[in-house]
């Protein structure tokens, strides 16, 4: 059965969280954990986000911290934060893929890995990161990665 890019992001996160918590050298728990996706294509997503995410992690993290500063820590899942990393980086730095199709993903993926209310936490998050990234003109979306891209706010028309 082929992988979807679901099956994907997912592996991704388990990447990254398994890196996390036991310290291995990502190349490693990547090697694992992709080891059973066939598809070239699929496993360069995974590797280019992973590497994406690893490469930029401080930017990531402070426009995630902005949006979750009135959490406290242990309120919120690190399950989440992975997540939200996850959609960060794919708006940032995946220009074909629609920031809908992002948010939606990282829902869904939030909702049947994560706690009960992950869901709608990882969809505030990550419009509020969308509107901020469309008002500061980041969002570099191209091709089927403008699909459903409305501007709201302040952002260019």
């Amino acid at each position: 059965m082929p992988q979807t890019r679901r099956h994907i992001r997912i592996k991704v996160m388990q990447i990254l969280y398994a890196q996390s918590m036991n310290g291995d050298p990502i190349e490693m728990v990547m090697k694992d954990l992709l080891s059973d996706v066939e598809d070239k294509e699929n496993k360069q997503f995974a590797e280019d986000l992973i590497h994406y995410i690893l490469d930029n992690l401080k930017t990531i993290e402070e426009i995630v911290d902005k949006k979750v500063e009135n959490w406290e820590a242990e309120r919120m899942a690190y399950l989440d934060k992975v997540i939200l990393k996850i959609g960060v980086a794919e708006l940032l730095n995946f220009p074909e893929i629609p920031p809908k199709v992002t948010i939606n993903e990282a829902i869904e993926i939030a909702k049947d890995f994560s706690s009960k209310s992950s869901g709608k936490f990882v969809n505030g998050v990550l419009d509020a990161i969308l509107e901020d990234l469309k008002k500061e003109d980041k969002l570099n979306k191209t091709g089927r990665g403008l699909l459903n891209l409305e501007k709201k706010g302040g952002g260019k028309k």
